[in-house]
């Protein structure tokens, strides 16, 4: 009897951003770059079949922040994706302890909420004009 030893490989952990914002795609590029294991996959929020492939994406307003999905399907949003998205990056990691110290969270949450509703004014044009703030 012939066994299959194929073995499936784990899923990387996905990230979603707004591939029309230059601040966002900035940021991604910056990620990308440290991401030397290669553990994050980066996918535009206007990719075509995103939400066939994440129908739980459909839920979220964007204007929010990026979002983080795990292998095991869970979805991080805006900080809270950032600190998981630090915990992926090898030499970065380090730091992640920080977002658990008290207050810090609460104001790492609310610093980056106040960029994303302000992302348009801050990371230059939009491509298309599509970017609006909240």
């Amino acid at each position: 009897m012939k066994m299959d030893r194929t073995i499936a490989l784990p899923r990387k952990s996905t990230v979603v951003y707004d591939g029309q914002c230059s601040l966002c795609r900035r940021w991604v590029d910056r990620i990308a770059r440290r991401d030397r294991n290669d553990a994050l996959e980066f996918v535009a929020r206007q990719t075509k079949g995103l939400t066939k492939r994440f129908p739980r994406l459909v839920e979220g307003d964007f204007n929010t922040g990026m979002r983080l999905i795990t292998p095991d399907d869970a979805i991080h949003v805006g900080a809270d994706a950032a600190y998981q998205i630090v915990c992926h990056l090898r030499y970065w990691r380090w730091i992640a302890w920080l977002y658990h110290v008290p207050g810090i969270h609460s104001l790492t949450r609310a610093l980056y909420a106040h960029i994303a509703a302000n992302r348009q004014s801050q990371g230059g044009r939009c491509d298309d004009g599509t970017c609006k703030s909240v």
